[in-house]
């Protein structure tokens, strides 16, 4: 298998800068996302609603991800004390990661849009939450959406590779930045 690009990303006013190691399609999953939260988290950070259109991620590992301007404007917050933690830049509102609360189990997702070349990452490979007419949700490529959440994390965490995450105090088990948790009443008004 050849090797991954290193990928540069950046926020909206490119005070926050980094790249992601070692990309490729292989080596992640591009997914759309269409869920409540992950659109409601896009306005809570100030930026439009997506609509059905999703928020297009890449989901890798946090071993990838390094930073190298802008650690003083990564804010993070999350809808619920055991929820998603759901990054971004406090300096212009782009979000830019989610990670689970755990660093062992080692995921991380890039909003897609803040990667200088996204064509590195291949085509959407899967849309989750996607609604139904008359209710409901569908999913598609569920089998790609389960393996990035799966695949790499696992193999971070077999290997060690899980502690190298820029998230993360490995010591302590805590998010680097204080988390935010936004009450269910604000949450619920994000999207009306």
């Amino acid at each position: 298998m050849a090797g991954g690009r290193d990928i540069p990303f950046a926020c909206d006013c490119g005070a926050v800068t980094g790249t992601l190691h070692d990309i490729s399609a292989s080596r992640g999953t591009h997914a759309i996302c269409h869920c409540a939260d992950c659109r409601a988290a896009e306005v809570f950070a100030g930026q439009p609603d997506p609509g059905q259109d999703g928020v297009d991620l890449f989901q890798t590992t946090p071993d990838r991800v390094e930073f190298h301007t802008g650690l003083d404007h990564i804010g993070v917050f999350s809808f619920s004390p055991n929820g998603l933690l759901r990054w971004y830049a406090d300096c212009c509102g782009a979000t830019l990661f989610n990670t689970l609360r755990n660093p062992k189990a080692a995921f991380s997702a890039i909003r897609v849009q803040r990667l200088a070349d996204p064509a590195a990452i291949g085509p959407v490979r899967a849309h989750a939450f996607v609604g139904r007419p008359g209710g409901g949700y569908k999913h598609t490529g569920k089998a790609w959406f389960l393996l990035g959440l799966l695949r790499g994390p696992a193999l971070a965490r077999i290997t060690g590779r899980w502690r190298d995450t820029p998230f993360f105090d490995i010591a302590s088990g805590q998010p680097v930045r204080k988390v935010q948790i936004v009450d269910k009443g604000a949450r619920a008004d994000l999207l009306r």
